[in-house]
């Protein structure tokens, strides 16, 4: 797993504010899965050449799990997307939780 650091701030604003609706996904719940201590993070290899992003796969508070991607931005984790993870997705959280 690759770490990204105690940085628990979020930045929204109106490139991002809004933007996971269409999947369902509140901004503040896209928020709740880094607190996850069973949340898997991997670097994103295969999209962006601008900036390092990240996937995260973790729990909401309401037990809702969720893909997220994101990039890390001076001290803020900046949400690209947020979704519910697929079946393989799931079976990938449970053997690492």
């Amino acid at each position: 797993m690759k770490e990204v650091g105690e940085v628990f701030e979020f930045q929204w604003d109106r490139g991002n504010i809004g933007k996971n609706k269409k999947h369902k996904v509140e901004d503040r719940e896209s928020e709740e899965p880094f607190f996850d201590e069973d949340k898997i993070i991997h670097k994103d290899i295969f999209h962006s050449k601008k900036e390092e992003r990240f996937i995260l796969i973790g729990k909401t508070k309401k037990g809702r799990l969720l893909y997220i991607v994101f990039t890390k931005r001076n001290s803020k984790f900046r949400t690209i997307s947020a979704r519910d993870i697929n079946k393989k997705e799931v079976q990938i959280y449970e053997k690492a939780a």
